[in-house]
């Protein structure tokens, strides 16, 4: 494919879109499908056709609409009309409101806080493209950000953009996007490696698989700008088997590409050849961590090893390698397009640019959402999620099982790396719990702290041995036979793990325990002497027990 092809790609699908006066997109994410969205498609394409409304109408699977909880969601006329809770009796109605006033039972309103409040970079097109069919996204802009890159920029020009927009990597690190692809391109070497890390299996956390599902192509092209940028040849998806949706859409998404030139040999006429693979995970937690995640893709067992060296210098098969998360090359096109310098108004001075979250848990709102850098946990709880009627807000759990509890006296604190690593939290991939009244902080942290256990690789002996020693003690306090002693003790086993486990599952694995020993000591205190749970939730002696 030649710049001229792309083109006249992206007016002939303009000239569709306009040949039909209604549009109508039916969410076909995980979330809807899993409330029978697909059901719904297959009335309105049955409705239409029995009305002879086909050259009218065009009826699109789309991508994630945002709001999980209200699904399956239904847009008519770009987004003009979003329509909730959809279900195949419905739609009659909805088609005979196409020329008139919409169903006003059904209809949710645009103005609503979780969609006034976010800024979409990442979403911008999620929700408006089929995810099988390349031409929706070249038609909404889609490669011309490659085609910049290759075309008009030269690798070091590329990393420079990514550098001044402050991008920094949204796997949970943080680690400054630009300076980790000028240290693969400064690398010696005549091969080099691209991988992206969709090992997303935090509980809670559904953003990578989101954007795979919606939008595969972004990713895509985010990626081949990157091996552009550090000159590979040769990159890899490694994503989980448990995302079947994903995968499917993924490996579409692929073959389209290649089959229009934009992955393969000379892309856009160019000498810049490029290729993906993908690599499915087993479902190993552990290999989220970027040098199991080399292990587990060169055939091995996924553990991790000792850094350094980093893969950026050695990695797959000792030779520099690439890594970044699906939801940080995301970003990349939008930046090659506008400009670094465009990017870094948006966020704060450290924390630049939007950061998605997957919001779950006690809100009535939950579903995937993409805010500026900086936005309060006031504001993304309460105005975009919302408390349920009749319960209290207790505390937000982020950065997955790594992350750490936040109480209600932080809801001010700005969303960033530094702010939430003060509190004793991360940001991780964006995996957002909310929590109650209902919910036992005590309980909270030993679920954390056994999937952490039982996701352990068993390498290092802190992390094998430490994560298990601290179930153990968090069991005997919510079975009521805990002692204060035992508190000392989890704190001296935090500290142990924290400080001496090889990667950052154990390094990390104490956060949950540590910020609710600091935020809601009180809870272990009246489990230990009291022996009850202000949630009812544990079980002291057998028994639920009573505030």
């Amino acid at each position: 494919m030649n710049p001229e092809e792309l083109e006249a790609i992206a007016e002939k699908e303009e000239l569709l879109a306009q040949s039909f006066k209604h549009r109508i997109h039916i969410c076909g994410a995980a979330g809807c499908l899993s409330g029978h969205s697909e059901a719904v498609k297959q009335a309105f394409d049955a409705e239409i056709k029995k009305r002879g409304l086909e050259k009218q109408c065009r009826i699109k699977q789309v991508g994630c609409l945002g709001l999980c909880a209200l699904g399956p969601l239904v847009a008519v006329d770009g987004e003009h009309i979003l329509y909730r809770n959809v279900t195949v009796d419905d739609v009659p109605k909805i088609v005979e409101a196409l020329d008139k006033k919409p169903v006003e039972a059904l209809r949710l309103s645009l103005e609503e806080p979780f969609f006034s409040h976010q800024n979409k970079i990442v979403l911008d097109t999620c929700g408006k493209v089929d995810p099988e069919r390349i031409e929706d996204y070249i038609a909404l802009g889609g490669y011309r950000a490659l085609r910049k890159a290759i075309c008009e920029m030269r690798p070091a020009d590329v990393i420079e953009q990514v550098t001044q927009s402050g991008l920094r990597g949204r796997g949970g690190a943080g680690f400054p996007t630009g300076l980790k692809w000028g240290t693969v391109a400064k690398a010696v070497s005549t091969r080099r490696f691209i991988v992206c890390n969709a090992d997303e299996g935090d509980p809670g956390a559904f953003m990578d698989r989101t954007i795979l599902a919606s939008d595969p192509h972004k990713v895509i092209e985010g990626i081949i700008i990157g091996a552009y940028a550090v000159s590979a040849s040769e990159g890899y998806i490694y994503v989980r088997a448990e995302y079947p949706l994903a995968i499917k859409r993924l490996r579409t998404a692929i073959h389209q590409a290649q089959r229009a030139g934009l992955l393969g040999n000379n892309i856009f006429g160019t000498s810049f050849s490029f290729n993906i693979e993908l690599r499915l995970g087993a479902g190993a937690f552990v290999c989220g961590e970027e040098t199991a995640l080399i292990a587990s893709i060169e055939g091995k067992r996924g553990t991790p090893r000792p850094r350094p060296p980093f893969p950026a210098e050695a990695g797959l098969w000792g030779l520099p390698t690439l890594i970044n998360n699906v939801e940080t090359y995301a970003h990349v096109p939008r930046i090659i397009l506008e400009g670094g310098d465009w990017y870094a108004k948006i966020g704060t001075e450290k924390s630049k640019g939007t950061k998605m979250f997957a919001l779950a848990g006690r809100v009535k709102n939950s579903g995937l959402i993409e805010v500026p850098m900086g936005t309060t946990l006031r504001e993304i709880i309460f105005k975009i999620g919302g408390i349920q009627e009749g319960h209290r807000f207790k505390a937000v759990q982020t950065g997955g099982p790594s992350g750490g509890c936040i109480p209600a006296q932080f809801l001010d604190t700005p969303v960033d790396y530094e702010s939430l690593t003060r509190l004793g939290s991360i940001m991780g991939s964006g995996g957002m719990v909310v929590m109650d009244e209902t919910s036992c902080m005590v309980d909270v942290a030993k679920y954390f702290i056994d999937f952490c256990r039982s996701e352990s690789c068993g390498k290092c002996v802190p992390c094998r041995v430490g994560t298990a020693q601290m179930h153990d003690i968090l069991c005997r306090i919510t079975d009521g036979k805990g002692t204060i002693e035992d508190l000392t003790l989890l704190e001296e086993l935090c500290d142990l793990v924290r400080n001496t486990s090889l990667c950052g599952l154990g390094q990390t694995s104490a956060n949950p325990i540590l910020s609710t020993l600091r935020y809601f000591r009180d809870e272990y205190v009246a489990h230990i002497q009291d022996k009850t749970c202000s949630a009812s939730v544990c079980k002291m002696n057998g028994r639920a027990s009573s505030t």
